[in-house]
C-alpha cells in the first residue's frame, strides 16, 4: 500500500534531517573511536565467530587473557 501524501512528506522531512545530521554523526562516531583507543590502547574485544556446531567457551577466553579475570571476592 503506497504512502499517503502526508506520510510521504513526513518521510521526506525525516530523510532530509538525517542527511543534514549525517556529517555530525560521522564525526561523533570517529571521535568516540579515537577516544576509546586512547583510553584503552591495545585492548581488542573482537573475537572471531566460532564455526557452526562449535560452542563458545568463555572460560577458555578468560583464561587466555589474565587482565580479563574477575577479582575474587
Amino acid at each position: 500500500m503506497p504512502n499517503t501524501p502526508q506520510q510521504q512528506r513526513r518521510s521526506d522531512q525525516i530523510e532530509a534531517l538525517l542527511r543534514l545530521a549525517s556529517p555530525f554523526l560521522d564525526l561523533l562516531l570517529a571521535t568516540g573511536e579515537r577516544v576509546s583507543r586512547l583510553v584503552a590502547p591495545g585492548e581488542d574485544d573482537h573475537h572471531a565467530i566460532a564455526p557452526a556446531g562449535e560452542r563458545l567457551e568463555l572460560d577458555a577466553i578468560r583464561a587466555a587473557k589474565p587482565e580479563a579475570r574477575q577479582p575474587e571476592a
